[in-house]
C-alpha cells in the first residue's frame, strides 16, 4: 500500500513538473504583421480569462478601435467586429469584470499587454474589462521625468499661480498652455520644478525602482499607468507591429481611419522552445 502511494505521489510530481515546463504562446495576427506574447502566471485570473476567450475565437476579426501614438493600441471590444465607420467603440465586453491583479514586477514598459477598464469614479476597485486589452508603445523618459511626481507638480503649480507675487509666472504658463498645448505646458513645469519646489516649499520627487528606471529610459513605455491598470502579459516578438499600427491616421475618437483587424491564437509549447524562438527569458522559480 505504501509502495503504491509512493508511486502515485511520484507520478503526480512528474506531471506537475512537466506542466510547469510548458506555457501558452499568444499569437496576435494583425493587418500589419504578427506579434507573439506570453501571459504571466502571477496574474492567474487574467491569464485564464484571456486563454479562454482566445480559444473560443472571441477576438477573431475585432478592430484596434483606439490607437494613440507614443501611448498604446487598444482592442477587444466585441462590438467592433461589425462596426460601421464612425461608430463609437470601447464600451463592449462579455458582461463581467476581472479583479485587479497589480504586481510590482509587471509594469507598462513597451510591449506590455494590459487590461483596459472603466474610470475610477465608476470603478473604485480598478477591476479590468472582461475582454478589452491594450499593447503599450509609449516613449522613452528621462530620469528626472520619472522621479518627478507629476500630479503633485501640477497641483503645486496651480497653488503657486494663485499667489499675487507669481502673476508674471502665471501669465507665462497660461500663454504656453493656450498657444502650444498641454505637452508644452507640462514640459515647462518640468523645467521649473526646482523653482516651484523652492517657492512652495515642497518635495516633488518620488521613488522609482531600478528595473522600471532601466526599462523606461531605454525601451520606453507609459509609466503613468503603473499600478492603475493590470499588466498581465508581454509582447516578446513583433514590437515593430505596435509601432506600425500606432503610426496610422486616426479620427477624433482615436479610431484608425482605415480598419485594422486582428485575431488571437494560443498554443501550449515547451518554455525552452519559446525561449529559443523569441529570446524570452523566464523568471527563475523560487
Amino acid at each position: 500500500m505504501i509502495k503504491r502511494a509512493f508511486h502515485l505521489f511520484l507520478l503526480i510530481s512528474i506531471m506537475a513538473s512537466c506542466a510547469s515546463e510548458k506555457d501558452y504562446l499568444v499569437t496576435i495576427h494583425t493587418d500589419y504583421g504578427d506579434m507573439h506574447a506570453i501571459l504571466f502566471d502571477d496574474t492567474p485570473k487574467h491569464k485564464e480569462n484571456f486563454i479562454k476567450l482566445a480559444k473560443e475565437g472571441f477576438y477573431d476579426s475585432l478592430l484596434f478601435h483606439r490607437v494613440m501614438k507614443e501611448f498604446m493600441i487598444q482592442t477587444g471590444d466585441p462590438e467592433s467586429k461589425n462596426a460601421v465607420k464612425n461608430a463609437p467603440l470601447g464600451t463592449g465586453g462579455p458582461n463581467y469584470t476581472i479583479p485587479a491583479e497589480f504586481k510590482e514586477n509587471h509594469f507598462h514598459k513597451k510591449g506590455a499587454l494590459s487590461a483596459a477598464r472603466i474610470p475610477d469614479n465608476m470603478n473604485p476597485k480598478k477591476e479590468s474589462s472582461g475582454s478589452q486589452f491594450y499593447l503599450v508603445q509609449g516613449k522613452t523618459w528621462t530620469e528626472k521625468e520619472l522621479t518627478t511626481d507629476m500630479e503633485k507638480l501640477g497641483m503645486a503649480a496651480q497653488q503657486m499661480m494663485s499667489r499675487i507675487s507669481q502673476d508674471s509666472v502665471k501669465q507665462l504658463l497660461i500663454n504656453i498652455y493656450q498657444k502650444e498645448g498641454p505637452e508644452a505646458y507640462g514640459a515647462k513645469l518640468m523645467e521649473m520644478k526646482e523653482y516651484i519646489e523652492e517657492v512652495m516649499e515642497v518635495d516633488l520627487t518620488k521613488e522609482v525602482n531600478a528595473e522600471r528606471m532601466e526599462a523606461y529610459t531605454t525601451i520606453g513605455g507609459a509609466p503613468h499607468l503603473d499600478d492603475e491598470y493590470t499588466v498581465f502579459g508581454q509582447v516578446i516578438d513583433g514590437l515593430n507591429v505596435i509601432d506600425d499600427i500606432a503610426a496610422q491616421p486616426t479620427d477624433r475618437r482615436d479610431r484608425p481611419v482605415e480598419d485594422i483587424r486582428m485575431s488571437v491564437k494560443v498554443e501550449e509549447l515547451p518554455k525552452k522552445k519559446i525561449s529559443k524562438l523569441y529570446g524570452y527569458e523566464y523568471p527563475k522559480e523560487d
